[in-house]
């Protein structure tokens, strides 16, 4: 069977990415239709995101009552690993996208469930679970929004080995003894995080000479003492080089460059991601499969005549961030509105409605070990390498009032990077518990390029950790 239908825009992938793009192109008056081979919600919603900080929160939740005096005495059990997994598996929505499908429906867009392959300009073939044909045609844009995949490297023994990558780390049934985390990202320390917590015993192996090596280097110092004081061993500069698991099911051993060897019963690879580009018929638009899809501003790939084609998400490999990429969802839905109307872009304002300029200058980041890690804009070594003429500030949180309240003992650290020539802040990195509610904050200040001199009249409430902005301010004018 093969039937012909014809949308305004086609989304390929209904995680958040898709989900955003094709309610904004509805809500402006087009016709839509999203294409699934999954499940409706994405890797967000059942593998990454939401069961990740499912796992987390109450491990962070214990330690901090822990931390607070009245209360600490109180707790006296520990956490109960079959309740926390379960309220993981509820967050995930017991891996059953109904409730995602029904959303989709009640914004007017028809859901394709399928595999989608471009088939040329402006057209999808979809091939349904039953075997069904269907041809989909747009009149405006064909969206890909298939996101990434975990990738592995590759080597001795480790297609036998079956690896742990994100998707079994968020949603694992049983707690494994021994745990080898490879890899010192965000996805890396999130998963070492909660798996410690849960009773594992992790191990760490991480090329890099310090954890989160993208953030400040005192983001990773921080994260480093505190896996470390709670059991986690932390090793750097080391790299796997075999993978052996003789049984099935049976414990492994990896092999590493340093000529040591480490025993595990499970292994997780976080060791970066690829983009789900591979058999999405980029060949039929002179495209090479496999890759990363370059756009510009407004999210059209640019390398495809007439202008149809758009990459939203992590495969344009911009900011591979949930957040980040429904960002780019609503500026790429604006955009394709404005082109099926004729409505002239304002490709020509940095900030204005058709430009993903926060891609650049203005992406946050939090990851949700324990302390939290929370940054936006650019780091003191980013801004150098561009050229800015900055100045790095820093102030010890845990002396502000506020986190004296939330914690005895409270550790934390901040650090504001100003641009001396245009006097705005350019970079805002925070660790400590609780730092992830102070980063919205800071994403305004950057996105909105306030000038310094007007931050002073944004007056933090006492006693709140947000006062930390005015001791950032008193330390920067001296």
């Amino acid at each position: 069977m093969d039937g012909m239908d014809l949308f305004d825009v086609i989304v390929l992938g209904a995680g958040p990415v898709g989900e955003n793009l094709v309610d904004r192109a509805r809500a402006a008056g087009l016709s839509a239709a999203v294409v699934e081979s999954e499940l409706a919600g994405g890797e967000c919603s059942y593998w990454a995101c939401m069961p990740s900080k499912a796992l987390l929160r109450p491990a962070a939740a214990l330690d901090e009552a822990r931390q607070v005096p009245g209360v600490a005495g109180a707790v006296t059990g520990s956490l109960d690993v079959s309740a926390v997994l379960a309220t993981r598996d509820s967050f995930a929505a017991q891996w059953d996208d109904s409730g995602q499908v029904d959303w989709i429906d009640s914004t007017g867009a028809e859901f394709v469930r399928g595999h989608g392959r471009l088939d040329g300009p402006r057209r999808v073939v979809v091939e349904t679970p039953e075997g069904v044909r269907r041809t989909l045609t747009a009149r405006h844009a064909v969206a890909v929004c298939t996101g990434s995949a975990a990738a592995l490297p590759d080597l001795p023994g480790i297609d036998g080995a079956e690896p742990w990558t994100n998707r079994r780390g968020t949603s694992a049934e049983q707690v494994p003894g021994r745990l080898a985390v490879v890899g010192g990202g965000p996805v890396g320390v999130e998963l070492a995080t909660a798996w410690q917590s849960l009773g594992s015993e992790v191990t760490m192996l991480v090329r890099d000479d310090g954890l989160l090596s993208r953030m400040e280097p005192f983001v990773g110092e921080e994260v480093h003492r505190a896996l470390s004081d709670a059991g986690t061993e932390v090793r750097l500069g080391v790299s796997v080089t075999e993978v052996r698991r003789p049984q099935p099911d049976g414990e492994m051993t990896l092999t590493l460059d340093d000529g040591g060897r480490l025993v595990c019963d499970e292994v997780l690879f976080a060791t970066g991601r690829r983009p789900r580009t591979d058999d999405i018929g980029l060949e039929t638009v002179d495209l090479q499969p496999g890759g990363w899809l370059e756009t510009d501003d407004t999210l059209r790939v640019g390398e495809v005549s007439g202008g149809w084609l758009y990459a939203v998400g992590d495969v344009n490999h911009r900011a591979l961030l949930t957040h980040q990429g429904k960002y780019q969802a609503r500026i790429a839905a604006a955009a394709i509105v404005a082109r099926a109307q004729g409505v002239p872009l304002l490709e020509d304002d940095r900030w204005g409605a058709h430009a993903a300029t926060a891609d650049h200058d203005a992406v946050p980041q939090v990851v949700f070990s324990h302390p939290e890690a929370a940054s936006v804009g650019l780091t003191a070594r980013e801004a150098e390498q561009r050229g800015v003429n900055a100045r790095a500030v820093d102030f010890d949180l845990g002396s502000v009032a506020g986190a004296a309240v939330h914690a005895d003992g409270y550790r934390g650290r901040a650090r504001m990077i100003v641009d001396e020539d245009r006097q705005v802040v350019v970079g805002v990195t925070f660790v400590g518990p609780g730092v992830a509610e102070l980063l919205h904050a800071a994403s305004i200040a950057v996105a909105a390029e306030v000038p310094i001199e007007r931050l002073w009249h944004a007056v933090p409430a006492f006693p709140t950790m947000s006062e930390i902005w005015l001791r950032l301010l008193e330390t920067y004018r001296g």
